[in-house]
């Protein structure tokens, strides 16, 4: 811990400014400031980059405006902090800044284990972060080619970088939107491959030294959503729960078209031979009837993108907890933006198709701290956690409902204030709902609050578990055991306190048991 003060002791002294903000701001701290997802001191954060594990520490590196709280396009950063358990993170100083050749916009980062890049010294293993230079001059003069592909290393576990000296690697073709390489290795065929977003669709590169890059295929002119341009890309194999069978999973962020509204992140389900991405003959039954599958239904995951090189081949994915409909304006004023709880992914085969599940990563079950367990019969309305129980501005919550009917289960997080958050199970519309219209500062900006969010459902449920992780500042839902998620941020005007449930159906039963989360 004492570790964890002298980092942010140090970073703060490196943020010009820091220690001049005002007493005003404590409430803003107090009352917004995440418990524990991560979120920088001060300044602008959106999409994480440059994800990878080595030596028994996680990295996590983000889009970052160091000295203001809005983005700034022309001076975007990379932020870096490192945690040893994806849970309790610390902040670092920024790791790659802009220079001449451009802004440092989103990216990956890969663990060079064979020095295929030439960059290692004999002594420390290569980690190369690979990132889309955005020249603000080009664009401002309106040529289209901004953007271009840069690479740097670091042999000192990720703490200081070296731009390669002949960058860009992948120059600009002549597009618009041409960016946020996600690189890994191809271990079947030996070679990296990139994939890139390009205007509204998919390119992929490849290379055996990181630094020379060939044209391999495209992707996605006329699959999955189109509603804005494609971003942060991320492609990956995945065994299919409870078989020897390997599926590859394409992750893609789109901007706007989300399901509720701006960003969100859709994906597909194939096979990739080296050279081409080809999706699944039952998933393209499945995205025919669904026309997009979602990775989260609610209205702040964008950008999410998984880790390289994490143990066990597990698969773990974080994302940006916010949506560019509004994030410049949520009423933080010493930052902006924080991360998703990470989550791992398992590919389920269901009757109706491929489902991407999410859950939280196991290593948040080792800060569980109080704990409340009931065992209820329902009645039309009926409080679950009273003020004072757990605090649940920093807690996870299992419910487990049991012999359900039609119609709707609405639960409720409150606030004396009379402020609330209502989510639940529309049993009889066959879908989860997030309603956020009531949750305290709303009038920001007009889009925040101007809709309850949705998620089709298959069918009506007799039986189905609800985690659900909240935060200050956050509700991520995952409905039975992370087949369907929700993610959504709120700003009340007090903590909420209480959690109640009201239904107008007889006889369901549930189980609670709720946890505090301590990461102090």
């Amino acid at each position: 811990m004492k570790k964890i003060i002298s980092t942010l002791i140090i970073a703060a002294t490196f943020y010009s400014g820091l220690n001049a903000q005002s007493g005003s701001k404590t409430s803003e701290e107090q009352l917004y400031r995440p418990n524990y997802h991560f979120t920088p001191q001060k300044g602008w954060m959106n999409d994480p980059n440059g994800l990878f594990y080595l030596n028994g520490t996680y990295h996590l590196f983000f889009q970052y405006t160091p000295f203001q709280s809005v983005p700034d396009f022309g001076k975007m950063h990379w932020g870096h902090a490192i945690s040893k358990d994806l849970i309790k993170w610390e902040e670092l100083a920024p790791a790659i800044a802009y220079d001449e050749k451009g802004a440092i916009f989103s990216g990956s980062a890969v663990v060079d284990k064979d020095n295929t890049s030439g960059f290692g010294d004999g002594k420390n293993v290569p980690v190369v972060a690979i990132f889309t230079y955005h020249d603000m001059k080009k664009e401002q003069a309106g040529e289209i080619d901004a953007q271009s592909q840069a690479i740097a290393y670091s042999l000192d576990n990720g703490k200081t970088w070296t731009k390669y000296s002949n960058n860009p690697v992948l120059k600009n073709p002549g597009i618009k939107d041409f960016r946020d390489p996600k690189v890994f290795w191809d271990a079947k065929r030996k070679q990296w491959v990139m994939g890139l977003a390009v205007q509204d669709r998919q390119h992929f590169y490849a290379s055996k030294n990181l630094k020379d890059w060939t044209f391999l295929s495209e992707f996605g002119k006329d699959f999955g959503g189109h509603g804005g341009v494609w971003e942060c890309p991320d492609l990956f194999p995945i065994k299919v729960e409870g078989t020897n069978e390997e599926k590859w999973v394409l992750i893609v962020n789109i901007n706007p078209g989300g399901p509720n509204g701006g960003s969100a992140a859709q994906y597909f389900v194939g096979d990739f031979d080296g050279k081409t991405f080809k999706m699944d003959d039952v998933f393209t039954k499945q995205l025919e009837k669904e026309k997009v599958v979602w990775l989260d239904w609610g209205r702040d995951n964008y950008a999410s993108v998984s880790f390289d090189n994490v143990p066990d081949n597990k698969r773990v994915i974080i994302g940006w907890m916010s949506n560019w409909d509004y994030s410049p304006d949520v009423p933080t004023e010493k930052w902006r933006g924080s991360s998703t709880i990470p989550r791992e992914v398992t590919l389920k085969r269901a009757k109706e198709g491929y489902i991407l599940k999410n859950n939280p990563v196991s290593q948040l079950k080792n800060y569980e701290g109080k704990t409340v367990k009931k065992e209820i019969s329902l009645v039309s309305d009926k409080k679950l956690i009273s003020k004072g129980e757990i605090d649940l501005s920093k807690a996870v919550i299992d419910v487990n409902l049991k012999k359900m009917t039609k119609g709707v289960y609405t639960f409720a997080l409150k606030n004396s204030l009379g402020e609330r958050v209502i989510f639940g199970i529309d049993n009889n519309k066959k879908e989860l709902f997030i309603d956020r219209t009531q949750s305290g500062k709303t009038d920001f900006k007009n889009n925040f609050a101007d809709r309850i969010s949705k998620a089709p459902l298959s069918k009506s449920y007799q039986n189905a578990t609800l985690k659900i992780v909240l935060d200050k500042t956050s509700i991520e839902i995952f409905f039975n055991g992370g087949e369907k998620v929700m993610t959504e941020i709120f700003f009340p005007n007090e903590i909420f306190s209480e959690l109640s449930l009201s239904t107008d159906t007889k006889g369901s039963t549930l189980n609670i048991n709720a946890h505090q989360i301590n990461t102090k």
